[in-house]
């Protein structure tokens, strides 16, 4: 625990209060919001991934006090080491390194700790195995277990695998949270900029019923007369209980769509 000492140490050292109150905000730590009762000491991104580097042979033992840690700098920390454990381990070391990452997801509690991992470590680890978990945590009611679910996904579409992706964001379509709006989005756009036409297969079909948010996110690169015609037929659509969407809109658009 020596090496773990000297880690929280350095951390204290690199308190900075002005930076942490700004993190406070930024994070939404107030009674309510989603980063409540979130503790910061104020580091910045290069000195976290500095201390990384230089800790990044801790154990899974020393990590696990870190991950339980009150303070976002910890977790951010031991989800950091992990990211650069996770790539040298054998098939057994990742594993373990998954495991432990999907039994603390509770403990990835905030979307930067979400982002800087989940693609990483279950994104790569189960490309080729049993996800079953990244669909109960799709279905989950706890924010951070839906957002990883969505969020490990980037690493499969990354290797070409957009079905998970879909799937999942169809799971998470009426969710209320603008996080999970934010991350499919996102996903969605992602998969677009590899192969535009499975995303617009699927936004064919959903974009009258996705939440705003989602859909800019998803349609974030179009062209700008498709991107328009998508936001204001949706709206459309959603602001008129009695009128019918112009169906030679719909086959306009449609027939620009190489599927």
């Amino acid at each position: 625990m020596f090496m773990l000492e000297k880690l929280l140490q350095e951390i204290e050292k690199l308190a900075n209060p002005t930076k942490a109150k700004n993190h406070y905000r930024f994070f939404k730590t107030g009674k309510g919001e989603y980063g409540e009762g979130d503790k910061f000491y104020g580091l910045t991104v290069p000195e976290q991934r500095t201390l990384s580097k230089k800790y990044k042979n801790l154990s899974l033992e020393e990590l696990q006090k870190l991950i339980k840690s009150p303070w976002h700098e910890h977790r951010s920390l031991a989800l950091m080491i992990l990211t650069l454990q996770y790539p040298k381990a054998d098939e057994n070391g990742k594993k373990l390194i998954c495991d432990f990452y999907l039994e603390n997801a509770k403990r990835i509690n905030n979307w930067d700790l979400v982002d800087i991992s989940a693609p990483k470590i279950p994104g790569d680890y189960l490309f080729d195995k049993d996800k079953s978990i990244l669909y109960k945590f799709a279905k989950s009611n706890n924010l951070w277990e839906k957002r990883i679910s969505i969020m490990s996904t980037f690493g499969f579409l990354r290797r070409g695998k957009y079905e998970d992706t879909l799937a999942i964001a169809e799971i998470l379509l009426h969710d209320k949270h603008d996080l999970i709006h934010k991350a499919v989005g996102w996903m969605l756009r992602e998969i677009g900029k590899r192969d535009q036409a499975i995303e617009e297969k699927f936004l064919i079909k959903y974009y009258k019923i996705m939440p705003r948010t989602m859909l800019r996110y998803a349609i974030e690169k179009f062209e700008e007369k498709k991107r328009r015609w998508y936001l204001e037929s949706s709206r459309y659509d959603k602001n008129s209980k009695n009128k019918i969407l112009d169906s030679k809109k719909v086959q306009n658009l449609k027939s620009k769509i190489i599927i």
